[in-house]
């Protein structure tokens, strides 16, 4: 029977608004980057200080997921990603209209809260959207997005600076963020059915998490020895915080009458191996943005402008991979395609890995441009498969669990593989590192890189049994 045109429309019009949302909240991250050396002048901060305001955001996006989920089960995911496109967009204005570093980040931090409800529920919704056998094409669809925000930001930002000034990269997201909020509540559905139970709040259990992720991120990021990115006492002293941190958090849950996270859903074999397997591959695919700029710089000798459009095909590769990876997962199975994802990545790795410098500029694109490919694969199905197993009431927990898990991939990328990249290269100053130095410090970190795909490959099989073939 076929659908009415009617609902098409209106299906059509909700996931755009999903679409939306998550390109304001990749937009976030990458849009900001482009200005740090701006804001630091304008500020009259260091360096290290101006990256707070990339840092305060990613850390507030991985402290609110698992929250940002449970809201929208308690609360229904229509109100809460409205409140979180409306938190984001108010954010933006306090960030463009900020006269003290203080505030800048005070800014940054409530927009990463706000990007935390719209990824996690973006997610969510689109199983009470999508017809159940084009499920993957949605996530295709969004994970496209994601990448046109990703791919965006640097060019976007750039422009806006150099044309008004380092406020309007946040004066952008007005109205952006006024047409999403416009679209999800005009095209979302209402939900129907039983929400999840509205439980008294986990304050011992926030609080623990909130411990553990930030003195994690911490130890990640905070760099003691500048000559050779090794960690020192404080790095150390942190992750041992994050670790009593997580024994506390577990603890805590496992006596709390309403816990943050149901420690039950991982217990499940299929669940847990694709939230470590989300762990994995955001860790390699953040040493594309990490290890990359070095080496094309250092180790091809690239200018800036060289550089920045080299770094634009992977996520323009990943914004056009989007939607036929999601019709691969409708056709082929999200098992199968989720395998196929994971032995790409570890493929265009082992590419990175092995090659030799005199392959040049198209010896890194074409590893990379696999790599990319593969990961729109990866997520799409990784993305269908874990939310396709939730119970309706606990979509929103377990979509807030994928966007903590990739984050959580994000920060650890940032830090080890650039301490690998950096010791495997023996060089004082890695900014000023001979070519020979930086292609030795890329084999060791993509060499790693495969070696996590193919324990995250083997892992995946396993815990998910054999797939049919397409």
């Amino acid at each position: 029977m076929p659908v009415p045109a009617s609902s098409s429309f209106s299906s059509a019009a909700a996931l755009a608004s999903l679409a939306l949302a998550i390109l304001l909240a990749s937009l976030g991250t990458s849009i900001a980057n482009v200005g740090l050396p701006t804001l630091a002048t304008a500020f009259q901060v260091s360096f290290r200080q101006a990256q707070w305001v990339v840092l305060a955001y990613l850390l507030l996006i991985t402290l609110a997921s698992v929250n940002a989920g449970r809201l929208g089960d308690q609360f229904g995911r229509r109100r809460a990603l409205l409140a979180g496109i409306a938190l984001f967009t108010v954010a933006s204005v306090g960030c463009g209209t900020a006269e003290a570093f203080w505030a800048l980040l005070a800014g940054r931090a409530l927009q990463g809260v706000g990007a935390a409800l719209m990824l996690a529920l973006g997610m969510a919704f689109v199983a009470d959207i999508a017809p159940r056998e084009q499920v993957g094409r949605a996530m295709g669809l969004l994970g496209s997005m994601s990448a046109v925000g990703t791919a965006l930001g640097p060019s976007l930002g750039g422009a806006l600076i150099e044309a008004h000034g380092w406020r309007a990269i946040f004066w952008v997201k007005l109205p952006l963020g006024a047409l999403a909020f416009a679209l999800a509540w005009r095209a979302l559905p209402a939900e129907r059915g039983p929400r999840a139970e509205r439980a008294g709040f986990d304050a011992a259990g926030s609080a623990w998490l909130a411990l553990t992720l930030a003195a994690y991120a911490l130890a990640l990021t905070l760099k003691q020895d500048h000559s050779s990115g090794h960690f020192g006492a404080l790095n150390a002293a942190l992750l041992l915080a994050a670790a009593v941190g997580c024994w506390s958090f577990v603890r805590a849950e496992s006596k709390a009458a309403a816990p943050l996270l149901d420690l039950a859903l991982l217990r499940d074999p299929a669940l847990a191996v694709g939230l470590l397997g989300n762990v994995l591959v955001s860790t390699v695919m953040m040493a594309t943005l990490v290890v990359g700029p070095f080496y094309l710089a250092r180790g091809l000798g690239l200018d800036a402008a060289g550089v920045g459009l080299a770094m634009s095909a992977g996520p323009l590769v990943a914004a056009l991979s989007g939607v036929p990876a999601g019709r691969l997962v409708d056709r082929c199975g999200a098992v199968a395609a989720a395998l196929a994802g994971l032995a790409g990545i570890a493929a265009g790795a082992l590419a990175l890995a092995l090659l030799p410098a005199r392959l040049g500029l198209a010896g890194y694109l074409l590893p990379l441009i696999a790599i990319t490919a593969a990961y729109a694969l990866f997520q799409a199905a990784n993305n269908t498969l874990i939310l396709g197993r939730a119970a309706p009431r606990q979509r929103g927990l377990v979509s807030g669990l994928l966007n903590l898990s990739r984050n959580l991939g994000l920060i650890s990328g940032a830090s080890l593989m650039g301490v690998v990249f950096v010791a495997a290269s023996g060089a004082a100053d890695i900014a000023a590192a001979a070519p020979p130095q930086a292609a030795a410090g890329m084999r060791a970190a993509f060499g790693l890189a495969a070696a996590l795909m193919l324990f995250a490959l083997l892992l995946s099989a396993r815990g998910r049994g054999k797939a049919a073939p397409c």
